[in-house]
């Protein structure tokens, strides 16, 4: 996997770039901010793009308007958005993209779950971290099908969210295949979503919660 990572933080962005050179990686370029970032994605041509959410010069929401700008101009690159707290500006519309992942910079710290959603994002799939997705759905409005969740539903949606099979919800929730197919039937029914089991109808989910809240801004 060829990556380029965009953080103005040196220890985090060498850090990134050694924990993906030991996992066999190439991080192809890096940078501390995202002016000409467009240039280097197109030059390098990576399969995935690691960028903060905040970055100078105003450090407010620079890393997410370049990862919107990115997934718009180059659908095919996944973009993986790192962030030290829980915001959700800018989120619905990049997740509609696709090969998206929004995580809090925690997680790299469990390296076995940040490469694996890393390499989902770069493969077209979906990585949200779970406290975000927390966030967005215990604010869902009262006539929103989202309040409708049970506390299992929302654990489960969350898992959606981050790009995980059934059977890898199951062994993170320590449940049962069938329990969490069950789940994810229910999930999906209250949020009239159609029947089938292709990975689009969880994306087609996540957008649901996210554009519930957007709605609400």
């Amino acid at each position: 996997m060829r990556v380029v990572i965009v953080e103005d933080q040196l220890l985090l962005r060498e850090g990134l770039i050694r924990l993906f050179a030991d996992a066999g990686h190439e991080t192809v370029a890096s940078a501390e901010r995202a002016e000409g970032i467009e240039a280097v994605v197109a030059g390098h041509r990576p399969d995935l793009v690691v960028v903060d959410v905040r970055l100078p010069p105003s450090y407010t929401d620079e890393g997410a308007l370049a990862a919107k700008r990115l997934k718009e101009s180059n659908p095919g690159v996944g973009v993986l958005i790192l962030s030290q707290h829980v915001e959700t500006s800018h989120i619905g519309d990049l997740v509609g993209l696709g090969g998206f992942g929004y995580l809090l910079k925690d997680r790299v710290l469990d390296v076995g779950e940040f490469l694996a959603a890393a390499q989902r994002v770069a493969a077209g799939g979906s990585a949200l971290d779970r406290e975000i997705v927390s966030r967005l759905v215990s604010s869902a409005r009262r006539d929103d099908p989202l309040a409708e969740l049970t506390e299992r539903e929302r654990d489960v949606l969350a898992l959606m969210a981050e790009g995980l099979t059934n059977a890898a919800i199951a062994k993170r929730l320590f449940l049962s295949d069938r329990t969490v197919e069950t789940h994810v039937r229910h999930v999906l029914g209250k949020l009239d979503l159609p029947e089938g089991e292709d990975g689009h109808r969880r994306v087609l989910a996540v957008l649901a919660h996210l554009n519930a809240t957007r709605d609400q801004r």
